[in-house]
Parts: structure tokens; C-alpha cells; sequence
């Protein structure tokens, strides 16, 4: 019952419902709270004096629009009003729930007085007050009954007992401010809960107080228990109870408003039997709310779920998504491992390289400079036959040690550079183009049943994606099945979601489904859907298939021709199984015409006679005149097709064994004129074969 207690609450003080009144729209108030949010007109200020006086618009002249009787048949009719206006000094109150209320205009009586006293005590309704209902905001002038005129809610002091009554808590003060105390006494008289310093500031045991009984609160609530129910009386006639309803006015009434008040000529029936009668209503209404109740609950357990899934999901992808992380790191940490095997391997080839040419110019210049220091010494000798005996031996030897200081030997073999650079510039490129893809295959489609439909032997399909899906889609797969029961088959596949598939059978019921298809995969199959072609068949003569001497009006059903050869026209419909019926008039007949009536395949020649060749089955002139009717009725079932004239068969069967795809066909010369008329039942005297449904494929 929690979930009630804000259904119990005034929306002034914020606080259960005492006394609560109902106003004409239907809102509640505590009666205490309605005197509060009372607004006085002030007299020089009334439309009367304003419109009197002559002066201008006043503030309130609005007002004049609302005054009317609390009971009158205009009660529905109170006009939307924002709010007062109020003296600019003057803010507006709020009450502890949110709602904006007006203030008072009439004096305060003193602290001790306005705390609930008795209602003898109550002031007077000041003249032209006025209240708006602090929910919907409608305002309406009061008229000399004042506050008495509304009806109180009998129905919701009792809900709030019951209620107060079943919480275990302990009793409250009900005049604390903030943070209510632990009642410790109540006032029989008041019927008010006070806590100690409470009960010292606003019921002193003084003046009229005095008399006052106070109890401990438990005999309190149990005093208020034991109270009798206040049976409701007429706010009219305040003596007689009230018996009857008026269904006009909708509204209890006693019998004395139905002498002499204003529902004397109302419809009015037994308050009993309307109080039934609308706690029935009342029961039937709240099936339906318990039902969406219901289906909220489920909902919320459904969102609750999706919260513990999303979380758990979270956790989950966060995990892959910290591997996925981490597995790249350690590829690129062993990537960095190979690539500073390679630096230091360079590194250690550059320094042997370097330590090899230091270590042979090092010996090389230490023979060098022993040589130049031995040639010194030799030139100090003053023996010259001993000289020139090694004289020339020195010189080749120095200038084959210079020889071997030539080009080359002084420069590095290796440079201290190292001749490699990282290519990371792709790398960082992916690194930043890192992202999320869509690895999930699309929802199953919707198909919208509002524009599915079959149209002779077309149906038209549309589908959608789910609302909240956010799969992204590449195309679609649209597949029917054969119209009886077989496998399906492709019929679509792109972007677009609406489809028209052409060209299939007749009274034939087609299942057709639809797909999405991703980069990730083909998702789940959209419901089956089941649609019926045309019963019979409608369809006209072909243009296209035409030889170019064949002219056609009204809607291409009609056909002559502009030579005198034979010319063939096939139709825009073609047969393969089932029983089909259609019909050609003779409109005109000249010269030995000679028409041919039938059927004839895709590939038939144009320019020779219906029949003459192996593409073609038809009837030839056989006693037709201007306004003859030719029927043709092809029968897939046995195979055969049989020709009428004026409703006469001719012969038994003119030709069996057909199978494959078939063209209802003509062919005619200048000389003739024929209407062509589809969409007929098979005539009553033949009877089809059990071989196969009917039905029709292009």
C-alpha cells in the first residue's frame, strides 16, 4: 500500500488528506488548505465597479467568466487561469509537494487560533473569493455558500483512516514543521496529534483549550477507530441525506433538490443501483489498468534484466577488449625485440670493422716508423761505399712501404651512421584507425502487413528493420515459395525494402519471408507471411509481344491489324498448370477474315498464321460471324484445351498432352476486329481434372 500514500496527500501542505473537499474538477483538498489558498476580489477592483467606473481592463475581470453556481449544468465548463494576480510585495506560497499556491488575502487570525480549532470558530468566507485548484489551476468565484457548497470526500477520509490506521510506525506530531516528533498526547477535541513542545506553543492549557481532553495517543487511534462513519449529507440542504442520482448532472442529490431544486426534471435513478452500477464500471476499468500494470512489471523485470546483462556484457567486453589490447603490446614487444636484435647486430659489425682497420693501420704504421727511423740512422753513417752498398735496397723499400699507404688505405671502412630507419608510419596509422566493426548479422526484418498485397497474379511486399536494432544492413533477401508448399526460392536480392514480384500463379497461396545479410553474415528469417493471388485471371494483350502491324485499343483488348497477312498477338499472362478460362468477341468480320484462336508459346513466329508452325494450338474460321463469342479453355490437369462458340463446344477435346508455358494467342488480318474478355469462371459444364490446383505462372 506504499505505493498509494502520494494518492492520499493533499497538494497544499503536502501532508494526509482532513476533511478533504472535491472540487468541480474533480481534485481534492483539505478544507483547512482551501481556506488558506482563497483569493478576495477586491470590491473597488470587481469587473462590476470596473466596467461601472468606466475605467480600463482590471485584472480580474476575467473572473466574472467563472461566476457561477457550484451545481449548475455549466460545472465542467470552468476555464483554464494560470493565476491571480497578487499584491507585488506578496510572494507566492508553495506547498511541501511543489505545487504552486496562491496567498491569502484575508487577515490571520492569531497563532493560537488558526491551528485547527473548532469549525464554529472558523472565519467567514470573505465576499467575492475565490480558489483555483492547485493541480489543474481552474479557478472559480465562490458564491454565498462559500466553502460548504463542495462536497466532501467521504469516500477519502475513510481510504486515509484505514490507512493511517494500518501503519505500525509510531504516532507523529502533525504540526511539527520539519522533521515530525513522537507524538506523546491528542486532542479528542481537535482530533490532533502534538508532541510536548508542540502541545506547550499551540494547545496551551489555557482560555477555551482548557476544557480540552487529552489522552496518550494509542487511545487516541483508538478513539478514532471506534468514531462512527459521518453519513454525507446534501451541501444544499444539509438536513437530508442524500438518496438519489441525477445521471445529467452526475451527481448524488436528496430528495429535496428533486422537488424543488434544479434536478427536478433530471433523469434520476436509485444511488444504490448507481453505486453498483459504477463500482462495476470502476472494476472493469481497473482490468484493463491491473493488465498494463501487469505488462509494466513484466517490463521493468525485463529492463532489470537487461541492466544485469548489460553489466555483465560490460565486464565481459572489457575483458576481450584488455586482451585484444594486450596481445597487440606483446606482438609489439616482440617486434621491438627482433628489430633491436638486428641494431645491435649492425652495431657489433661497425665496431669489428673499425677495430680491424685500427689493428692493421696500427701494425702498418709501426713498421713504417721503424723503417723511417732506421733510413734516419743509416744517413748519419760517414762510410760511402757502405751507404751505396744499401742505398738503393732502402729506397725501393720505402717507396714500397709508401706505395702501400696509397688510396684507400686511409679511409674508414665503415661509417659511424646507422643506415636504418623504422617504418612506424603505417603502424601508427592503424594504431589510430584502431575501432570498433560491426561483427554482428542483422535482426530478422518486420514485414508491414499495412502494405503487403497481392494484386492478380503481382504481390507487393515491404519490410523494415526492428526499431532499436542498430546492426548495420547491406541488403536483403526476399524468398517465396513455389504457391504449393514447396521449397522457397530467391526472388530479390538489394538495398531496397519493398518488393513486387510479377508473373506468378493464379488463385495460388504463396510464403514468403525476407532476410538481412551483412559483411558479418545473413541474419535470422522475418515472420512467414502467407498471400493468396487472384482466383481467376486478368490480363490483356501484350504489345510488346506484337507483330508491328497489330493495333490495339481500349487498354490493349481490343485487336486488329493494318495488313492483309496473317498477324499474331500474344497476351501479357502466360499458363503452366491449372484451369483457365477466357473469351474473344468478333466486333468485325469482313472478306473472309480468317482469325485463329488459341494458345501459342514465347517463341511462336509473328508473321505466319496461329498454328502453322509447332510453337501454336488454335481454332481456325469454323462458322464465326460479326458478334460471335470464341471461348478457350485450357486445362493443365489433363493437358488439353477445348474451344466454345457461343457457348457451344466444339468437339469433344481439340488438343491433349500439353505441357510447359503457354500464351492465350490470336492472329488476324485487316479484316477483323476482336475484344478480348478475361477474368471469367470456368464454365459450369465442364468439370476439372484433380491433377493439380489451379493457378498461373509467368
Amino acid at each position: 500500500m506504499d505505493e498509494m500514500e502520494e494518492e492520499l496527500k493533499c497538494p497544499v501542505c503536502g501532508s494526509f488528506y482532513r476533511e478533504p473537499i472535491i472540487l468541480p474538477c474533480s481534485h481534492n483538498i483539505c478544507l483547512a488548505c482551501a481556506r488558506n489558498i482563497l483569493v478576495q476580489t477586491p470590491d473597488a477592483e470587481s469587473p462590476q465597479s470596473s466596467r461601472a467606473s468606466g475605467s480600463g481592463v482590471s485584472d480580474y475581470d476575467y473572473l466574472d467568466l467563472d461566476k457561477m453556481s457550484l451545481y449548475s449544468e455549466a460545472d465542467s465548463g470552468y476555464g483554464s487561469y494560470g493565476g491571480f494576480v497578487s499584491a507585488p510585495t506578496t510572494p507566492c506560497q508553495k506547498s511541501p509537494n511543489g505545487v504552486r499556491v496562491f496567498p491569502p488575502t484575508v487577515p490571520q487570525p492569531p497563532p493560537q487560533q488558526h491551528l485547527l480549532p473548532q469549525p464554529g470558530s472558523l472565519p467567514p468566507i470573505p465576499r467575492n473569493s475565490c480558489i483555483t485548484c492547485p493541480q489543474c489551476h481552474r479557478s472559480l468565484i465562490l458564491d454565498d455558500r462559500g466553502l460548504r457548497g463542495f462536497p466532501k470526500n467521504r469516500v477519502l477520509e475513510g481510504v486515509v483512516d484505514r490507512y493511517q490506521q494500518s501503519k505500525a510506525a509510531a504516532l507523529k506530531c502533525q504540526l511539527c514543521e520539519k522533521s515530525p516528533k513522537e507524538a506523546t498526547v491528542m486532542c479528542e477535541q481537535c482530533d490532533v496529534f502534538y508532541c510536548d513542545p508542540c502541545r506547550l506553543r499551540c494547545h496551551p492549557p489555557r482560555g477555551p483549550l482548557a476544557k480540552h481532553r487529552l489522552v496518550p495517543p494509542a487511545q487516541g487511534r483508538i478513539s478514532r477507530r471506534a468514531s462512527p462513519r459521518k453519513i454525507s449529507t446534501c451541501t444544499e440542504h444539509e438536513l437530508e441525506n442524500l438518496s438519489m442520482y441525477c445521471v445529467q448532472c452526475k451527481t448524488p442529490v436528496c430528495y429535496q433538490c428533486l422537488e424543488e431544486g434544479k434536478h427536478g426534471t433530471h433523469e434520476v435513478k436509485a444511488l444504490g443501483a448507481m453505486w453498483k452500477l459504477h463500482k462495476g464500471q470502476l472494476s472493469q476499468a481497473l482490468n484493463g489498468l491491473s493488465d498494463r500494470a501487469t505488462e509494466a512489471k513484466e517490463f521493468l523485470v525485463q529492463l532489470r534484466n537487461m541492466v544485469q546483462h548489460i553489466q555483465e556484457n560490460g565486464v565481459e567486453f572489457e575483458a576481450c577488449l584488455v586482451a585484444q589490447c594486450d596481445a597487440l603490446i606483446d606482438a609489439l614487444n616482440r617486434r621491438k625485440a627482433q628489430l633491436l636484435a638486428r641494431v645491435n647486430k649492425e652495431h657489433e659489425h661497425k665496431l669489428k670493422v673499425v677495430r680491424d682497420q685500427i689493428s692493421h693501420c696500427t701494425v702498418k704504421l709501426r713498421q713504417t716508423t721503424g723503417l723511417m727511423e732506421y733510413c734516419l740512422e743509416v744517413i748519419k753513417e760517414n762510410d760511402p761505399s757502405g751507404f751505396l752498398q744499401i742505398s738503393d735496397a732502402l729506397i725501393r723499400r720505402v717507396h714500397m712501404t709508401e706505395g702501400q699507404w696509397g688510396k684507400g688505405t686511409l679511409t674508414p671502412r665503415m661509417t659511424s651512421d646507422f643506415d636504418l630507419t623504422l617504418d612506424s608510419g603505417p603502424l601508427l596509422q592503424t594504431i589510430h584507425q584502431l575501432d570498433f566493426v560491426q561483427m554482428k548479422v542483422p535482426a530478422a526484418p518486420m514485414l508491414q502487413l499495412e502494405e503487403c498485397c497481392t494484386q492478380n497474379n503481382s504481390a507487393t511486399l515491404s519490410w523494415k528493420q526492428p526499431p532499436l536494432s542498430t546492426i548495420a544492413v547491406d541488403g536483403y533477401i526476399l524468398e517465396l515459395d513455389d504457391g504449393t508448399g514447396g521449397p522457397f526460392r530467391e526472388v530479390y536480392v538489394g538495398t531496397e525494402t519493398i518488393c513486387t514480384v510479377d508473373g506468378l500463379h493464379f488463385n495460388s497461396t504463396y510464403k514468403s519471408r525476407v532476410k538481412a545479410f551483412n559483411a558479418s553474415g545473413v541474419g535470422q528469417y522475418s515472420k512467414t507471411l502467407i498471400m493468396q493471388t487472384s482466383e481467376v485471371a486478368w490480363f490483356t494483350f501484350d504489345p510488346a509481344s506484337a507483330h508491328p502491324d497489330i493495333i490495339l485499343s481500349n487498354d490493349n483488348l481490343t485487336v486488329t491489324c493494318n495488313s492483309y497477312d496473317d498477324r499474331v498477338v500474344l497476351s501479357n499472362s502466360a499458363f503452366s498448370r491449372g484451369v483457365h478460362y477466357w473469351e474473344m468477341t468478333i466486333d468485325r468480320y469482313d472478306n473472309h477474315p480468317d482469325p485463329a484462336f488459341g494458345i501459342a508459346r514465347a517463341d511462336v513466329l509473328k508473321d505466319v498464321m496461329l498454328g502453322k508452325d509447332d510453337k501454336a494450338w488454335a481454332m481456325t474460321d469454323g462458322g464465326i460471324s460479326k458478334g460471335s463469342t470464341i471461348g478457350v479453355l485450357l486445362d493443365f490437369s489433363r493437358g488439353i484445351v477445348i474451344f466454345l462458340i457461343n457457348d457451344e463446344q466444339q468437339g469433344p477435346v481439340a488438343f491433349e498432352g500439353l505441357e510447359g508455358v503457354y500464351y492465350p494467342a490470336i492472329s488476324i488480318n485487316r479484316n477483323v476486329q476482336v475484344t478480348l474478355h478475361t477474368g471469367l469462371p470456368i464454365p459450369d459444364f465442364y468439370t476439372p481434372g484433380e491433377a493439380d490446383p489451379t493457378g498461373s505462372v509467368c
